[in-house]
């Protein structure tokens, strides 16, 4: 079964950097597109970053451009997303999610094209 694994969470000032990591296993994690969501108390789910199987296209919401970056290393079958210049507003649990799409597919932003979840790693700013 394919399970999704995040690390990395914790609590930063703002201003700070946190690094996320998602661990992959029980499918080629090459044939995923992934995902990073988060979620603040009393809000819906958001979007906040992608990439694509390869590594070669990224996508962010724009609440985290230029602060946020995706990666990966498929070798590690693990997804990774550096977070700097961290805002009090970027509190939330943090959730990466695996979209095993057809090869070529466009990156998807919506929650509910993905089919694998990790639990979550919860990301405190504080001011």
């Amino acid at each position: 079964q394919v399970q999704l694994v995040e690390s990395g969470g914790g609590l930063v000032q703002a201003g700070g950097s946190l690094r996320l990591s998602c661990a992959v296993s029980g499918r080629t994690f090459s044939s995923a597109d992934m995902g990073w969501f988060r979620q603040a108390p009393g809000k819906e789910r958001e979007f906040v970053a992608a990439i694509n199987r390869s590594g070669g296209s990224t996508y962010y919401a724009d609440s985290v451009k230029g602060r946020f970056t995706i990666s990966r290393d498929n070798a590690k079958s693990t997804v990774y997303l550096q977070m700097n210049s961290l805002k009090p507003e970027d509190t939330a649990v943090y959730r990466c999610a695996a979209d095993f799409a057809q090869p070529g597919s466009p990156l998807k932003l919506s929650q509910n094209w993905y089919d694998y979840w990790g639990q979550g790693t919860q990301v405190t700013v504080s001011s």
